[in-house]
């Protein structure tokens, strides 16, 4: 992987969220705070960049479980303004519309796009930007909702993989149970990130930074990392198929 500095890194971040704030003549942020790695991160290096005061975190979840403590945890330990909407009812009313009972993926991306609107919501009321949370490996792989949680007005980490994030996570000071914890999205319960990309952040990575980044032919990837090709062209088909979410809406041209 990349050989960053880390130091350099949070400042090249933490200048960017608070010049990007200052270029829209905004109040202040308002960071989706989910119990993980990286909205955690997100809110620690807003807090770093503007002064607790312009942080608002909203929690916002389905099943009260443990990232919601983890959740608060985050907002209590910044000392940001926290607040706590249960999309439960709204998820379920949208549902009760639909005339079917939508599967487990569509109903996550219902909460996702849920979650955005209050997001909006909020921001729009107090003069304030989105921070999104996505990070590289998500990104390239398409693992996010569509004008869900990959829409926000910045996405700070977007340039970083999910195993720099940890890196630089662990620099910032987040909780450590936040940082060790599977990560998840919390579509349903015992839902992992992992487990639906069908591979490791460790490996996707190594993977990805190799194919996108360094533009590595997939044969010689696998015989560096020891693994084999199907691995790589599992990723590499992760990354044409969500191609389309990259990228505002396209047509034909006359």
């Amino acid at each position: 992987m990349r050989n960053l500095n880390y130091n350099t890194v949070l400042e090249t971040l933490t200048t960017f969220v608070r010049e990007k704030v200052g270029e829209a003549g905004a109040d202040g942020v308002v960071v989706g705070v989910s119990g993980g790695i990286d909205s955690a991160t997100v809110a620690y290096l807003a807090a770093k960049a503007l002064g607790k005061d312009k942080v608002m975190g909203l929690i916002m979840p389905y099943y009260i479980n443990q990232d919601v403590e983890d959740a608060r945890m985050v907002c209590s330990s910044l000392g940001i303004w926290c607040k706590e909407i249960n999309i439960n009812p709204i998820v379920d009313a949208f549902v009760a519309q639909l005339g079917f009972q939508p599967d487990k993926r569509s109903l996550g991306n219902v909460m996702a796009r849920s979650r955005m609107i209050l997001l909006y919501a909020h921001a729009n009321q107090m003069n304030r930007l989105v921070l999104g949370t996505s990070n590289r490996s998500e990104f390239l792989t398409g693992y996010f909702t569509k004008w869900g949680d990959g829409a926000s007005d910045y996405a700070p980490l977007i340039n970083l993989y999910k195993t720099e994030v940890w890196k630089a996570a662990k620099l910032l000071g987040v909780p450590k149970r936040i940082i060790e914890k599977k990560p998840t999205a919390g579509l349903w319960e015992g839902q992992t990130d992992e487990d639906e990309l069908g591979i490791s952040y460790r490996l996707l990575d190594e993977i990805l930074w190799r194919l996108v980044d360094l533009g590595m032919p997939k044969e010689e990837i696998a015989k560096e990392l020891g693994i084999s090709v199907e691995r790589v062209e599992y990723v590499e088909g992760l990354v044409r198929k969500s191609e389309h979410k990259r990228r505002l809406p396209l047509g034909p041209s006359f």
